[in-house]
């Protein structure tokens, strides 16, 4: 018999439906099931699924074949089409929905409105969200989704992949979600690209770091299969689709303004955990950002260290964050184990690494606060000469790793740079020293830096001088990281040659007692070597033997600075390095100028320009110039300091020394201010102050800050005249130049004269005098006057057991106690010098 329902009588009772309409058109066709299976290319079961109802969802390309083997009219075709999607919308399940956030979400509406612009106006249909695991993706995922819900007519569908494991299940892990559960599953892409057809829907497949390859495959069929639909998507790593746009997630905002600590993003996370836990952080903002400023914003790991103020006070918490990121555990029960400790959030990105990028992973966490691609190709080569071949190869794995987020990419200035967080690095760090590659990696490392250091020093100088003192600012982790490795392990070579090559960077950025520190455990250390092995880094050891007596020097130990300096000297006459020579007898002759030794000073002067001249170095010449005015007018000697430093100012602008320039300003605009020209003393200090700014040359702006504190004193705006040098003090203080620190308080003395607080002026008067008493220091010539005329007025205006208690009081006080500012005189209490200490 033939398969055309005849005989089951009931089949034309059946509804109206799709199956009823088919077997209506093959009926009147006058075909059997067969016959019309044959006509269309279809199987007999699949018409009696049709037309009974068992198969309710046909393909567009069935449909097609149907109605052209029924011949049907376009009316007739129409209406076949649009019974088989109302049957279909009918009896489709439901697409499964996106989870309700058990928390209120903290400080990303700047996130939200960004992302939320990118697919609910429709640029783009592909948005990947990306970052580190505990960045907070999938939180963000749910918020954004809840947020889109009413920008899709047809809703959403929520395919979370976390818990899959095999790449083959991803395909129908986002069939179950859109509500398909189909067996064909060489076809299950279609079916789903089908399911969904030409509705506006939004797919959100949260966590598929770990199957992206197939994630990718699935989603780009999709999107080029139905026109309407949209992908948000959440993964550490890029699908790498085709219009694919990319979102990376970052971390909370954290505080950096002091007064509003209470508004960072990351702050309010800690805070809003802890109190969940039972914790009470009222009166502990400035614990807590240190706490969330050392875990870089991470939500995951704030919220795992604000579960740990369950037994831990947040003071505990961050000292214990200093030294490791180890208590970072102990999460959710319910979470996934990636998600309840940061070590498990990273070893989950660490496990889908290649061996190749497992072990690059590991070397590059020798760098401290970020490289370069010449540093990591360094590092990960082993060459100290990177070639094309290496610089590709390194340039790659970066790339990956980046793509992966367990690196970041900064762009400034043209360049490029690469961090890890500090969480990431540690765990990086531990896979280094497991692999027993640390050694290695950190010697690579100093290397590096070495010839970095190296090739700076040529330009410290001129007019390249604040682009490279910008970039070994840049360095100055790993500079401080490859000098502790080559003081740890007795690298005698390395240890001088990095000390000596940074001396003059450390002068410029006011970096004194670090510099000193090094360059002087540097010599130590070769100082324990045979003499006989010191022959091939004699000149390192001359430069390092210099570097360390300037830097006594700027802090006021004027006998190191010369035991330093005479050491030096002898080493370059024996190495016959004029300019060596040349350079140390300039130091030297600075010593002598703040001891008051003023024709030692300009004798030292004019054999370091002599010996400059002779080299035809214009830039020795010209600092010889600026010393000697420099000399000139510290001792009264105001005309001919003027001339030495316009010829010295002249000079710098043609070289392009900033350095030079600010310090020719200085001089300059301290000669005018000593004149009696204000208005020039003024604008040539105010350049001064903003090359030094601008430069980062942070003795020029304390020096400009002291003489422009001068001129508003004697133009009586004793106000003004307290802020800058209260902050010209501050600077001084923080250099360790004890010798201008003392000419600053005894400045402020003679405003606190004039505003008629003796005792004060008396205090700071005695202040100074220990100052100078210890460092060895008298007042310069050009000060006297001021300073004399400042103690009469001082002791006429008070007794003599007043004059002679506060100026005691002065002279036992420590700098830091009348170095932190000029307290206003109050009403209701008396001038008294006990309450000026703070």
């Amino acid at each position: 018999m033939p398969s055309d329902g005849s005989r089951r009588g009931s089949d034309d009772m059946q509804g109206t439906g799709f199956g009823g309409l088919l077997r209506r058109h093959r009926r009147e066709a006058g075909l059997s099931q067969e016959a019309l299976a044959e006509l269309a290319g279809l199987s007999v079961d699949a018409i009696a699924a049709l037309e009974r109802g068992r198969r309710r969802a046909p393909r567009a390309h069935t449909l097609r074949l149907l109605a052209d083997a029924l011949r049907l009219s376009g009316p007739d075709r129409a209406k076949l089409t649009a019974t088989a999607r109302r049957d279909t919308e009918a009896a489709r399940p439901p697409m499964r929905q996106a989870p309700v956030p058990t928390n209120e979400v903290i400080g990303r509406a700047t996130e939200l409105a960004a992302t939320k612009r990118l697919l609910g106006e429709h640029l783009t249909r592909l948005l990947t969200l990306t970052g580190p695991g505990g960045v907070g993706k999938t939180r963000l995922t749910i918020a954004l989704a809840a947020a889109l819900s009413d920008r899709f007519d047809d809703g959403l569908c929520w395919v979370p992949l976390a818990t899959i494991a095999d790449p083959a299940a991803v395909t129908p892990a986002i069939a179950a979600s859109v509500g398909l559960h189909s067996a064909e599953n060489s076809r299950l892409v279609e079916d789903i690209a089908e399911r969904i057809g030409r509705r506006h829907v939004l797919l959100v497949i949260d966590n598929c770091s770990h199957v992206v390859a197939t994630v990718g495959q699935v989603c780009n069929a999709l999107l080029e299969y139905c026109p309407n639909l949209s992908i948000l998507a959440s993964s550490r790593e890029l699908l790498r689709v085709p219009g694919e746009s990319v979102y990376v997630v970052p971390a909370l905002a954290l505080p950096y303004d002091e007064d509003q600590l209470e508004s960072s993003a990351a702050v309010q996370l800690f805070v809003e955990r802890a109190t969940a836990r039972g914790y009470d952080p009222t009166g502990q903002i400035d614990h807590v950002a240190r706490v969330v400023r050392r875990l870089e914003g991470m939500p995951l790991a704030i919220e795992l260290a604000a579960a740990r103020t369950n037994v831990m006070t947040i003071e505990e918490l961050a000292s214990e964050l200093e030294t490791s990121f180890g208590i970072l555990s102990g999460g959710s029960r319910t979470a996934s184990p990636r998600q309840q400790s940061m070590y498990g959030a990273i070893e989950w990105s660490h496990d889908l690494l290649t061996p190749a990028e497992r072990e690059v992973f590991a070397q590059l966490s020798v760098f401290v606060g970020g490289w370069t691609l010449s540093a990591a190709a360094t590092v990960m080569s082993g060459q100290d000469s990177p070639g094309p071949l290496e610089r590709a190869e390194a340039l790659d794995l970066t790339g990956r790793l980046a793509d992966k987020s367990l690196i970041r990419v900064i762009r400034r200035s043209g360049v490029a740079r690469y961090y890890m967080l500090a969480v990431i690095r540690e765990f990086a760090s531990d896979r280094l020293a497991a692999a027993g590659m640390a050694d290695e990696a950190a010697r690579r490392h100093a290397h590096f830096y070495i010839s970095l250091v190296e090739e700076a020093e040529s330009h410290l100088r001129g007019a390249d001088q604040g682009e490279w003192l910008e970039r070994l600012d840049r360095e100055l982790d790993n500079l401080r990281a490859a000098m502790a490795w080559s003081l740890r392990t007795r690298s005698v070579s390395e240890a001088l040659r990095l000390a000596g090559g940074l001396w003059l960077f450390c002068y410029l950025r006011g970096h004194y007692a670090e510099g000193s520190q090094w360059l002087e455990r540097a010599l130590t250390l070769a100082d324990s070597v045979p003499g006989s092995d010191m022959a091939g880094l004699a000149p390192a050891y001359a430069k390092a033997s210099l570097g360390a007596g300037m830097l006594a020097f700027l802090q006021c130990e004027y006998d190191a600075a010369t035991e330093r300096l005479q050491r030096a000297l002898a080493q370059y006459r024996d190495l016959d390095d004029a300019a060596g020579t040349a350079l140390v007898l300039q130091r030297l002759g600075g010593v002598a100028r703040e001891r008051g030794d003023y024709e030692s000073a300009e004798d030292l002067h004019c054999q370091s320009f002599d010996l400059y001249e002779s080299l035809g170095d214009r830039s020795g010449m010209a600092w010889a110039h600026n010393h000697l005015g420099f000399v000139a007018w510290l001792r009264g000697d105001l005309e001919l300091g003027a001339r030495r430093c316009r010829q010295a100012r002249d000079s710098f602008k043609e070289l392009g020394d900033g350095e030079g320039i600010a310090w020719a300003l200085i001089s300059l605009g301290t000669i005018a201010q000593y004149s009696g020209e204000l208005v020039e003393a003024e604008d040539l200090l105010q350049e001064s102050l903003a090359l030094s700014q601008r430069l980062g040359y942070r003795e020029g702006v304390a020096w400009s800050l002291n003489q422009l504190g001068i001129v508003e004193r004697r133009r009586g705006l004793t106000e003004r005249a307290v802020h800058l040098l209260d902050e010209s003090l501050a600077e001084h203080r923080d250099l360790g130049d004890r010798w201008r620190s003392a000419s600053v308080l005894e400045e402020l003395a003679t405003v606190a004269q004039q505003r008629g607080r003796g005792e004060y002026a008396a205090f700071l008067l005695g202040a100074a005098d220990a100052v100078r008493e210890v460092i060895g220091a008298p007042v310069p010539e050009v000060e006297k006057p001021d300073h004399t005329a400042t103690r009469q007025a001082v002791e006429q205006s008070l007794d003599h057991r007043a004059f002679r208690a506060a100026w005691s009081a002065g002279r036992a006080a420590p700098l830091a106690a009348v170095a932190d500012g000029y307290p206003p005189p109050s009403a209701d209490q008396p001038d008294r010098t006990g309450r000026l200490s703070t």
